[in-house]
């Protein structure tokens, strides 16, 4: 006779449509299932006996697939809702009067035949478990799951469950879970439904172990097959330095990818499915998740560690940006990662996902260190065309503002490398924005360090100009383009205004020291005061000074080169401005004196008009073969005011 409190005995399915999954496995040692719920005992008359092993031997024998056909191709819960929930009332009611039975007469004839019922119904429950798992896996795949609020289904274990008092799902219940969705979602409530009032029933009746065990091969079935098409499978660092750059930047966008939709459907809607189905049994809701998911999760954030540990011999074929998206793409659902894989046997899954933050942070870190590295060691003598932006100054520039773009995640991972000393920086790079303890970010010094760095690069790199003044304007224009960039990216709100403000300072300096050493000549040619009385021979002196100088300074400075339209025209502007309406004054006033009257184009070779022509056409760099400029002198001369 069974003892009070323990369940029937296990069973076999004969069935070949699930026989596979209703074997009963070996329990894990680490795995306790819930002991079956103590009905409380309520004083049943005999013929109150009677009619409850009467009602459920009429229902459960009708559904008893060894002895109809009909059962046998038919499921209960597609056939009759209204049936289905009478079977599981009947099976409830059966459970209590067994209860009673034990307490009272232990050798009563009736608890084999209750006990025989109750063997026939359980294994008719587990056929129809594994049938609307199986055939629902459409309808209950993670992205139609997880369009379910976790926190309207966890709530139910607050709940008392209708199935403790002997009911089944109600209309209510299953309007509640299909309210606002679409058709397909709402068969997805149903069968969510329907699966928890079989769980409970089942669990309650000390059937346990076969209900999880179908549930756990099946779901699993259905997220491993969600991985392996979303490209998810297992390398080792071995294969993965075999790959070229192309097929690995494939791969990592294919993670990328599937960390966003396993996140976001695929454990999600596992997680949710799994509380609701198992509402009543905490432990059992958690054993179901681990096992489904843990593998696949871990395999998943397992991918940056394995990927990383390559790049400490090759990081060559890595790429930081990469590495800061998948870092962006952990640490940015993280908080859902925590609430997803909450429980305490799936805290290897949250481990992995820390780890390997952990070591994209330290590839990223020891990645910069290269960087910096690079622009120190850059020997290159090769001179920018005109005194242009150099490539170096090009690289490094795009490589910064595309870096600033992850400056949310950059804070995080350089907030424990140590910042450059303060000595190795001029205190002016230190009024850069500054948090609430008055000291600059880490970021905010690492960039401005690393601007530093280059600058200092720049300034050798000006020394291989033979022409000085050539030199002071590669690094107007080199130190131009670097404030452009600052201002147009994210850099602006690292380095901060007062960054910006000194450093075009700088390059109006650099300017006029250009400018001093280019034109100094031409403009010392002239006389202070151009309309002043002089004889014929000190006009023809000063004409011939002036064509000298001005001639030898446009042809060295004709190909030099201004990129940045704004420094350009301030440049042209402020020669002109000192040159042209000089010269137009002493041209004016001495032009008819230099020759009393006759060969005035001996002495005086240029016009004002072709002295602004020529100014106009500085700093473009390109020449056409006559030596005129490719672009319009007229229009030149109408923007700067000539």
């Amino acid at each position: 006779m069974p003892r009070k409190g323990m369940r029937s005995l296990c069973f076999h399915s004969k069935s070949p449509s699930f026989a596979a999954y209703s074997s009963s496995p070996s329990r894990p040692s680490s795995v306790s299932f819930p002991t079956p719920r103590r009905v409380p005992v309520t004083n049943f008359t005999d013929a109150m006996i009677e009619d409850i092993i009467g009602n459920a031997a009429v229902l459960v024998m009708k559904w008893n697939p060894e002895t109809s056909t009909y059962a046998k191709v038919t499921s209960l819960f597609y056939e009759s809702k209204k049936e289905a929930q009478q079977f599981i009332r009947c099976v409830t009611e059966l459970q209590k009067a067994m209860h009673f039975l034990v307490s009272e007469d232990p050798t009563s004839e009736k608890i084999v035949h209750a006990q025989s019922l109750m063997e026939i119904a359980m294994k008719r429950l587990q056929k129809e478990f594994y049938q609307i798992l199986s055939m629902n896996r459409a309808h209950l795949d993670p992205e139609s799951v997880s369009t379910r609020s976790r926190s309207s289904v966890t709530s139910t274990r607050s709940s008392t469950s209708d199935y403790e008092d002997g009911g089944a799902t109600t209309d209510d219940e299953v309007r509640f879970a299909g309210e606002s969705i679409s058709e397909v979602e709402h068969v997805s409530s149903v069968a969510m439904a329907d699966l928890k009032s079989i769980a409970e029933c089942m669990i309650s009746s000390g059937y346990a172990k076969e209900c999880v065990h179908i549930y756990k091969i099946i779901r699993k079935s259905i997220i491993d097959e969600g991985m392996y098409k979303l490209g998810v499978e297992r390398l080792s660092s071995s294969q993965i330095q075999k790959m070229d750059r192309e097929v690995l930047d494939l791969r990592i966008r294919s993670w990328l990818n599937a960390v966003k939709m396993s996140i976001s459907t695929l454990f999600n809607g596992e997680r949710i499915l799994c509380d609701h189905v198992f509402a009543s049994s905490a432990s059992i809701t958690e054993s179901c998740f681990t096992h489904i998911s843990r593998e696949a999760a871990t395999l998943l954030f397992g991918f940056p560690q394995v990927l990383v540990a390559k790049s400490k011999k090759s990081s060559s074929s890595l790429d930081v940006f990469r590495l800061l998206d998948m870092y962006t793409s952990i640490s940015e659902r993280w908080p859902e990662i925590d609430s997803i894989f909450s429980f305490e046997s799936t805290a290897a899954v949250r481990s992995q996902a820390l780890n390997s933050l952990i070591k994209l942070s330290e590839s990223v870190r020891s990645m910069l260190s290269d960087f910096e590295s690079t622009i120190q060691k850059d020997s290159s003598k090769s001179v920018a065309h005109g005194g242009g932006v150099h490539d170096l100054t090009l690289h490094v520039m795009n490589y910064l503002s595309l870096l600033t773009d992850y400056s949310n995640v950059l804070v995080d991972i350089v907030s424990d490398w140590p910042p450059p000393a303060k000595s190795s920086l001029p205190e002016s790079y230190f009024d850069s924005p500054h948090s609430e303890d008055g000291q600059a970010p880490v970021i905010s010094l690492r960039m401005a360090w690393l601007l530093l760095v280059l600058l200092c690069k720049l300034d050798d790199k000006a020394k291989h100009y033979k022409d000085v003044s050539v030199s002071y304007l590669f690094l107007a224009n080199n130190l131009q383009y670097m404030i452009s960039n600052v201002r147009t990216s994210n850099l602006q709100y690292l380095l901060g205004e007062d960054w910006i403000s000194k450093h075009e300072r700088k390059v109006r300096q650099f300017a006029e020291n250009y400018e001093g050493l280019a034109w100094g000549k031409v403009f010392g040619s002239l006389p202070e005061n151009p309309t002043a009385e002089i004889s014929p021979e000190e006009a023809r002196l000063i004409f011939r000074n002036f064509n000298f100088s001005f001639e030898e300074a446009h042809r060295k400075q004709r190909t030099s080169v201004v990129p940045d339209r704004k420094l350009r025209e301030e440049m042209q502007v402020s020669i002109a401005k000192k040159l042209a309406s000089a010269y137009r004054e002493f041209y004016d006033a001495h032009r008819l004196t230099v020759g009393g009257g006759r060969n005035v184009a001996l002495y005086v070779r240029f016009a004002p008009e072709d002295v602004e022509n020529h100014l106009s056409d500085l700093f473009f760099g390109t020449m056409d073969s006559d030596g005129s400029s490719q672009h319009s002198s007229s229009h030149r001369r109408s923007s700067l005011g000539l």
